[in-house]
């Protein structure tokens, strides 16, 4: 084993999407780095504040593209910390929020390389804020529940169904994809009038919104990318959109015609 006083490995949340909004010590790390190994959602502008000299190793998982396998990431973690020293793990949003973290720590941390943690600001609270959509407001909603779409068999996670029976508001992650469906789903428990947004480059120049019902989502499909990742609020909160009530007398004009 390597015996080396920088043999060490950090793992370090990148934020929702724009480069400044890592954290102070986050980014303090990734500039004392020895090699990266980064995620699909880390932008290149953060990247490009680290010298030129340190090697970046992409590791991305993407559903429409060659995504490497969580085995072959942790086996990745370890090669690299041995042969440079200091390896920053840099994750998008939060390590700990559907970021698989505890798995890379277990793998590097039984090769006896020490692990720390640098916390993200997680996209699944802050790119519904940077739209202005609360997740909780006094009489409207009072907690929220985070949550990706489907299981790993393709299936309906059991949460959706029991978010939807709650007056929560309900964060979906990784659910662009199935947009409609997820709609359906609510549908059984909540209002078709019940708000719902799509949020797509969160924190990004090029951030966009999808504000409308549950019941008129499908209004907006030849305008939401698919292929691209998003972010689904649903709920009464969404109602605090600024757009909600003029996208409203849009749709029920629309209706009328």
């Amino acid at each position: 084993m390597k015996a080396d006083k920088r043999l060490k490995v950090s793992l370090v949340g990148a934020g929702p999407g724009s480069e400044d909004l890592i954290t102070v010590r986050g980014l303090r790390l990734l500039k004392s780095a020895d090699v990266i190994l980064y995620d699909a959602l880390v932008s290149k502008e953060l990247l490009s504040q680290v010298d030129d000299s340190i090697p970046k190793i992409y590791v991305g998982k993407r559903c429409t593209q060659h995504s490497f396998k969580q085995n072959d990431i942790n086996i990745l973690i370890v090669e690299n910390a041995f042969k440079y020293g200091h390896l920053v793990r840099l994750k998008g949003g939060d390590p700990f929020v559907f970021g698989r973290a505890h798995e890379e720590i277990e793998y590097v941390e039984s090769f006896g390389i020490p692990v720390s943690v640098v916390p993200g600001i997680s996209s699944a609270l802050s790119v519904p804020a940077s739209q202005g959509i609360p997740m909780t407001r006094r009489g409207v909603s009072s907690s929220f529940w985070v949550m990706t779409a489907t299981k790993r068999d393709g299936s309906f996670s059991e949460d959706l169904k029991y978010a939807s029976q709650s007056s929560a508001t309900m964060v979906v992650l990784m659910g662009v994809r199935k947009l409609q469906e997820i709609a359906d789903e609510v549908s059984k428990y909540r209002s078709f009038e019940t708000p719902i947004a799509v949020i797509q480059n969160g924190t990004l120049q090029n951030e966009c919104c999808a504000v409308s019902t549950l019941g008129a989502i499908d209004m907006y499909s030849n305008t939401i990318d698919i292929s691209k990742p998003g972010i689904i609020v649903i709920g009464n909160v969404v109602a605090e959109h600024p757009s909600f009530f003029e996208e409203e007398v849009q749709r029920v004009l629309h209706s009328s015609l």
